[in-house]
C-alpha cells in the first residue's frame, strides 16, 4: 500500500498554486501591451514561459488533489488506472519543461534559430514520456539535473559578454526552485523538511520577477 502524502496540507497547496498562477497570468497579460508595441521577440517568449508556468502549476495542484484523495504519497504509486493521474503527470511534466525552454529562448532568441523551439517541443515531450515511464527517483533527477545544467550554460555563454543582468540570478533561481518543485510532485517527501521554506522562496521569485515587470510596463 502507498504511504499517505506528508508535507503540507492540501490547503496550503492550493494557496501556494494559486499565488504562483495568479503571479504568472499577471506578468503573462501585463507584458501583453508591450509585446504588441514593439513585437520584440524576448518578450513574446518570455510571456509564453509564465504562462506555461501557470498551466504547470494548475496540474500541480490537480495532481497534489489526486495524490490527496487517492491517500498516495508518492508518484510513484500512481498505478495505470489512475487515468488523470497519469495523463496529468505527462501535461504537467510537458509544460514544466516548456516553461524553462521559453524561458531559455527568451534570452537565447538572438542567438539560436527560431525553429529550435520546435526542438524544444519535441524535447519536453520525451522528457514527460522519460518521467511516465520510469517514475523512478534517480532518473528524474538525472533528467531535471541536465535540463537545469543546459539552461545555466546556454545563459552563461550567451551572457559572457555582456553587462549583468538584474533578472540574470533571478531566472537562475527561478530554474533551481522550479525544479525542486518538480521533484516535490514525483518524490514529496525528499524535501519535506524544507518544503515551507522552498514554498515561500518560490513565490518570492515569482513576486519579485512580477514586481520588476509591472515597474517595467507602468514606466513605459
Amino acid at each position: 500500500m502507498a504511504p499517505m502524502m506528508g508535507g503540507m496540507g492540501f490547503g496550503t497547496e492550493v494557496i501556494y498554486s494559486f499565488v504562483i498562477i495568479l503571479s504568472s497570468l499577471m506578468i503573462y497579460f501585463a507584458t501583453k501591451e508591450l509585446y504588441e508595441l514593439s513585437s520584440y521577440k524576448g518578450i513574446k517568449y518570455f510571456r509564453l514561459a509564465f504562462l506555461f508556468f501557470a498551466i504547470a502549476y494548475f496540474f500541480r495542484s490537480f495532481i497534489k488533489f489526486v495524490m490527496f484523495y487517492f491517500g498516495i504519497g508518492d508518484m510513484r504509486y500512481f498505478q495505470h488506472d489512475i487515468f488523470f493521474g497519469i495523463a496529468t503527470l505527462i501535461i504537467f511534466s510537458y509544460f514544466s519543461s516548456m516553461a524553462i525552454f521559453y524561458l531559455l529562448q527568451s534570452v537565447l532568441y538572438k542567438k539560436i534559430n527560431g525553429k529550435m523551439i520546435y526542438i524544444f517541443h519535441l524535447l519536453a515531450f520525451i522528457l514527460s514520456l522519460i518521467i511516465l515511464v520510469s517514475r523512478n527517483p534517480s532518473t528524474i533527477i538525472l533528467v531535471n539535473t541536465l535540463l537545469l545544467a543546459v539552461v545555466f550554460i546556454a545563459y552563461f555563454f550567451a551572457h559572457k559578454n555582456s553587462k549583468k543582468n538584474s533578472l540574470s540570478v533571478i531566472y537562475g533561481l527561478l530554474a533551481i526552485f522550479w525544479t525542486v518543485n518538480f521533484l516535490d510532485i514525483i518524490i514529496p517527501n525528499f524535501f519535506q523538511s524544507f518544503q515551507l521554506l522552498i514554498y515561500l522562496v518560490s513565490i518570492c521569485i515569482f513576486l519579485v520577477i512580477l514586481y520588476k515587470v509591472l515597474r517595467k510596463v507602468g514606466a513605459n
